[in-house]
C-alpha cells in the first residue's frame, strides 16, 4: 500500500485553488509523482470532475510525441473545453525547454490551477524564470523520513521496532522503492542503479564532456564524507591516488554544484553563535539520503556520528527549520536550528557510553552564553539531561514523540 504523506499534503493543500504555480521538487525517486497522484485523488474526491484534471508525465512514453513547448501547449489546450477551473499536473517539466513560457501563458489565459514536478533545483532560475517571479510556491520532497519509513512498513504489515530499525535506516536510507527488496545486495544494487540514472538523466547531458566514470567516483567520495569539512584539495588528492589521474579544484566545485542541483547534496552553512549571523566560510554538505552515502562506504563507523548527523539534518529540513553549523570561538556545535526567528542548539552523538563522551557532548556548550535551548541527541535510552541542557533520544525525536523548543 502507498503511504499518504500527510506532512507534505498539509503544506500543499492551502494552495490547491490559489493562483500560484505549485512546484514540487526533489531528488529523483523521492516520491514526487506518487504525491501528485494523491493530490489528484483528493481534488477529485472534493467533487472536481475527472475531465477537469489534466495530467502529463513528460517521462512517460505515451507522451513521447511531445518534443517541445508548442506540442505540450497543444496537448493541454486540447483538453480544455469550457471556462470551469482545470487542474493541470505536469511531471518532470524540466525536460521541456522554455516551459516557463508555457506556464505563464496557461496561467494568464485559462482558469486553472497548475502543479509541476522537477528534479533540477535550477529549473526556475535564469532569464525565463523572470516570467514566473512571485507566481510560484515551491515544496521540496525528500525520500521517506525515518517515521515515514516505519509507517510505510507497518502499513504493509511488516512488524518493525523503531529502536532496531534505526541501524537499517542509517545504512540504507528512505528511498521508497528500496523497501521492495529484502536482501542488502539487492538494496545496494537498486541504489547504485538509481544514482547512475540520476547522473545520466539529470546531471550529465548527452552533449556534456564530463567523464561519467570520474564524476561518479568523485561524487560518491563526496557523499561518503558528507558532514565533514569540505575540502576540494583533499578530494582532488583522493582521486589522483585512486585513478592516477588529476582533477582540478575548479572541477570539484563544478561537480559539487551539479550534485546540489540534482538534490543529492544540501549545503549547511556556518553560523557565528557569538555574532549571531551566517558566516561566508567553508560549508558542510549532507546527503539527501544516507543510502546514497553508503554506496562508497565499505564499513560504517556509527560512532563517528556523521551518518546520524546527516539524518538529523534532513529531519530538521523536513520539519521546516533553517539549519546551520554553529561556530564558537574555539569549536563547533553540530547544528543551529532556526524557525520563525527563534532558534535552538543541537549536539548529535551515537551513544554516550562513558564520562569522557558525556563531558565532550555536553561540554560543547560551556562557552556559549546564548540562552536559546540546548540539546544533546543520542541513541541512549537513559535521560542524561543536566545543567539546563536537555538530552533527547534520537529515535523518539525522529518518531515525533518529542519536539524541540526554540527561543
Amino acid at each position: 500500500m502507498e503511504l499518504i504523506r500527510e506532512d507534505y499534503l498539509k503544506l500543499i493543500r492551502p494552495y490547491y485553488d490559489v493562483d500560484l504555480i505549485k512546484v514540487i521538487t526533489g531528488i529523483r525517486r523521492s516520491g514526487k509523482s506518487v504525491l501528485m497522484e494523491t493530490i489528484k485523488d483528493e481534488i477529485i474526491s472534493n467533487g472536481i470532475k475527472g475531465s477537469h484534471v489534466i495530467s502529463i508525465n513528460l517521462e512517460d512514453l505515451d507522451y513521447a510525441f511531445i518534443t517541445d513547448v508548442k506540442d505540450l501547449h497543444a496537448e493541454i489546450v486540447s483538453h480544455i473545453t469550457d471556462k470551469d477551473r482545470y487542474y493541470i499536473f505536469l511531471d518532470e517539466i524540466q525536460h521541456v525547454k522554455n516551459f516557463e513560457k508555457l506556464l505563464a501563458s496557461l496561467r494568464a489565459k485559462f482558469n486553472c490551477s497548475i502543479f509541476v514536478t522537477g528534479s533540477d533545483s535550477t529549473m526556475l532560475s535564469g532569464d525565463l524564470a523572470t516570467l514566473l517571479t512571485g507566481r510560484t510556491v515551491e515544496f521540496e520532497i525528500f525520500p521517506f523520513s525515518f517515521k515515514e519509513s516505519v509507517d510505510f512498513l507497518r502499513l504493509n504489515n511488516i512488524d518493525v521496532n523503531p529502536d532496531d530499525f534505526i541501524i537499517d535506516y542509517i545504512k540504507w536510507g528512505g528511498f521508497p522503492l528500496r523497501f521492495s527488496f529484502k536482501e542488502e545486495g539487492s538494496v545496494k544494487r537498486f541504489l547504485d542503479n538509481l544514482y547512475t540514472n540520476i547522473i545520466n538523466r539529470d546531471i550529465i547531458k548527452k552533449t556534456s564532456k564530463i567523464d561519467r566514470s570520474a564524476f561518479k567516483d568523485i561524487s560518491l567520495y563526496m557523499m561518503s564524507n558528507a558532514g565533514k569539512e569540505f575540502s576540494a584539495e583533499n578530494i582532488a588528492r583522493y582521486y589522483a591516488q585512486k585513478s592516477k589521474k588529476s582533477v582540478s579544484q575548479r572541477t570539484i566545485y563544478n561537480y559539487l554544484e551539479k550534485l546540489q542541483r540534482a538534490y543529492i547534496l544540501h549545503t549547511c552553512k556556518k553560523y557565528n553563535i557569538t555574532g549571531k549571523a551566517a558566516l561566508d566560510t567553508s560549508d558542510k554538505f549532507y546527503a539527501t539520503d544516507t543510502g546514497l552515502r553508503t554506496l562508497n562506504t565499505n564499513t560504517i563507523n556509527y560512532e563517528d556520528t556523521f551518518f546520524l548527523e546527516n539524518i538529523i539534518y534532513n529531519e530538521l529540513l523536513i520539519q521546516g527549520f533553517t539549519v546551520f553549523t554553529g561556530k564558537t570561538f574555539k569549536g563547533e556545535i553540530d547544528f543551529v536550528a532556526i524557525k520563525d526567528n527563534k532558534k535552538c542548539f543541537i549536539q548529535v552523538s551515537y551513544l554516550m557510553t562513558n564520562e569522557t563522551t558525556i563531558k565532550r557532548e555536553f561540554g560543547a556548550y560551556d562557552k556559549i552564553t546564548d540562552a536559546s535551548p540546548k540539546y544533546v541527541l543520542s541513541l541512549d535510552r537513559i535521560n542524561m539531561s543536566h545543567d539546563g541542557i536537555e538530552h533527547i533520544n534520537i529515535v523518539d525525536f525522529l518518531m515525533h514523540k518529542v519536539s524541540l523548543h526554540l527561543s
